[in-house]
């Protein structure tokens, strides 16, 4: 009975660890894809990027073994886990002086071409494993597991893997000693005792320690139990760590973001796969192993927890993320839900435009906006033609003339015009007309005569119109002051992503971008060069010369972006008078594609090339502005 009850222990842990093996590589695959969606940019992320590669290797392989799978099966998992563990000790090393040198401890070569050289190293190690004799044979029926003989080989590599890890450990503490503020290192010690983890996680033990463990199985598959619980913990903090490298996001966005990540994919994947284990295995002792059961239990586990997600997630990131700064990021919220966007205003003024002919009986209605001191049609119901070819051209002329009074309609055409005004403030006085914002126009016939009901209603209506509109006049201020203050908030949140672990030099120098991405910002902003979201919301904003320049244009960073790359376009001009000759191909294609805004066809007409050829000097002429730009700055700095 003891034995019996011994083996059923021995069982459940079995299974336990397998779904946590499981679990681990789902979790690690999982963070593999946030490091390649979010900062991959960075080299600290691309190195932790080859890590978690390397443990989805070596614990899907892992997983995947049972006592269904044959004995070459076997052997061939167990040789394609070393795929993974093989290429840890460089990673690890390649971690490390990515973080020492984030940190403010450049290579001057020497560790660049020792991380090199552990590569080459470890495809060594690989082509040992492809013929044979980095491992000896499966023993089948080994106690506790099946597991690989080691040879001599074997042993090199594993004294090669612990001086890797050593040397690791060595630059991150070196890192360690390089942070200055209490946040850097705090998170380096995450990193620190995160990395543990798939380096003392994914070496296979039964290869030395097997004789300990087949005389203590049930202790053995304890331990492995805690290990990978500690492991998958383990993991997901050494991801939290290195989420923060490489991003300019405030802390707040990328423990939101990551939290999010983890709670949608590993979390809703482990929790299913372990219920449908646990459901099979129940069916086992029944003698039912794939009941419908299994499926069903995966469907609603996914669906019941992504439901709880989406429904509890606001609480969670209020609560767990903003902090003491709660209200103010509630407020941003709530604007952003909440905002009257460009088609809601035009659904809502359409609402009232169909109240109003109704109301009125009137063909014809429209609403016009005041932009500066021409009036632009918003809204129109009905029949267009009524408005007559010359539309709002000399309606402002009359309501300057003395007919914008408040609460006063008067007859334009065949148009009752009503003004639409901002509501008063508390400092306005009693007599004063507030500023105008546009009109309402309503289609008469040919005896206009309003009655009283009919006008009260008509103003009630006006003034829900004109309540809408003061609504995008703010909203239109405030875009244009966000437009404006954005690219300094973009280089302060970089500066102080870069102070997060380098505090001697990222707040006095800001690195320079590289040229790659100059040159993609530099097309995007050519495209919208007479304005647009590409140019107004260019990442070249944040550039030293732009915000010097933009002084020059009373503060308006568009203008001043505009200019420069004017001035940059221009430094690809050759000298003397414009021609069409080869040596001026880039600047005419600059000229008539961006600047004039010429179609791709009539440009590659005019300057008798295919489309093909068009395009591909296009991007030797962006990268030609791109160094030109680069250069400008590099001497504002």
């Amino acid at each position: 009975m003891f034995n019996g009850w011994t083996e059923n222990l021995l069982a459940g842990i079995q299974t336990l660890n397998q779904i946590l093996t499981a679990g681990i590589a789902i979790t690690a695959f999982s963070l593999f894809l946030y490091a390649l969606t979010f900062n991959l940019r960075d080299r600290v992320a691309r190195s932790f990027a080859i890590i978690l590669l390397c443990v989805v290797v070596v614990f899907t392989t892992e997983a995947l073994q049972n006592k269904t799978v044959p004995n070459w099966g076997i052997d061939l998992l167990l040789r394609l886990q070393w795929l993974g563990i093989v290429f840890l000790p460089a990673a690890y090393v390649h971690l490390s002086d990515a973080v020492l040198v984030t940190a403010g401890r450049p290579s001057r070569g020497r560790r660049r071409l020792a991380v090199r050289l552990m590569y080459v190293v470890s495809v060594g190690f690989l082509v040992l494993l492809a013929f044979g004799v980095l491992l000896g044979p499966l023993l089948p029926d080994a106690k506790p597991a099946p597991h690989l003989q080691r040879t001599l080989l074997t042993e090199l590599f594993t004294v090669y893997y612990v001086a890797a890890m050593i040397w690791a450990g060595i630059n991150f503490a070196r890192a360690y000693s390089r942070m200055l503020t209490r946040l850097g290192r705090r998170r380096m010690l995450y990193l620190m005792a995160g990395a543990t983890a798939p380096a003392l996680g994914s070496y296979p033990y039964l290869l030395y320690g097997s004789s300990v463990a087949a005389r203590f199985p049930l202790f053995f598959w304890g331990i492995s139990t805690i290990l990978n619980v500690f492991a998958g913990a383990l993991i997901v903090l050494m991801a939290y760590a290195v989420a923060f490298f490489g991003v300019s996001w405030p802390d707040r966005v990328v423990k939101s973001r990551l939290f999010k990540w983890i709670m949608r994919g590993p979390v809703t994947a482990s929790l299913a796969l372990g219920l449908m284990t646990i459901v099979r295995r129940l069916g086992v002792l029944v003698g039912d192993p794939y009941s419908a059961f299994v499926p069903l239990t995966m469907t609603a586990t996914v669906l019941l927890f992504e439901h709880a997600i989406t429904l509890f997630y606001p609480l969670w990131e209020r609560y767990l993320f903003f902090g003491g700064d709660r209200a103010e990021l509630e407020i941003f919220q709530n604007m952003e839900e909440r905002m009257v966007t460009q088609s809601d205003l035009q659904q809502f003024l359409e609402a009232i435009l169909a109240a109003v002919r109704d109301h009125m009986q009137s063909p014809s209605a429209f609403v016009a906006a005041l932009d500066g001191d021409d009036l632009s049609l918003i809204v129109m119901a009905g029949n267009r033609s009524m408005l007559g070819q010359d539309g709002l051209s000399n309606a402002f002329e009359m309501l300057s003339n003395g007919n914008g009074a408040h609460h006063h309609e008067f007859v334009w055409g065949r148009y009752w015009v009503l003004p639409l005004h901002q509501r008063k403030r508390g400092d306005m006085d009693r007599d004063e007309v507030p500023p105008l914002l546009g009109i309402l126009g309503v289609a008469h016939s040919e005896h206009p005569v309003m009655e009283h009901d009919q006008r009260d209603a008509l103003w009630l209506l006006a003034d829900r119109a004109a309540l809408a509109l003061e609504d995008r006049q703010l909203q239109q201020h405030m875009f244009r002051f966000l437009e404006d203050l954005q690219p300094r908030v973009d280089m302060i949140q970089r500066m102080r992503a870069a102070g997060r672990y380098d505090s001697r030099a990222s707040i006095l120098n800001e690195a320079l971008p590289p040229e790659a991405d100059l040159a993609n910002w530099v097309k995007d902003a050519l495209t919208h060069y007479w304005g647009g979201p590409k140019l107004t919301n260019s990442p070249l904003m944040r550039l030293q010369v732009v915000q010097e320049m933009a002084h020059e244009y009373d503060g308006n960073a568009a203008n001043a972006l505009r200019a420069l790359l004017r001035k940059a376009v221009d430094h690809v001009r050759p000298e003397g008078e414009r021609r069409f000759t080869t040596e001026w191909i880039l600047y005419n294609i600059l000229e008539m594609k961006f600047i004039e805004g010429r179609k791709v066809r009539e440009v590659a007409g005019r300057l008798a090339m295919s489309e093909a050829d068009l395009y591909r000097k296009q991007r030797v002429a962006v990268e030609e502005v791109a160094k030109a730009i680069l250069e400008m700055e590099s001497n504002t700095r």
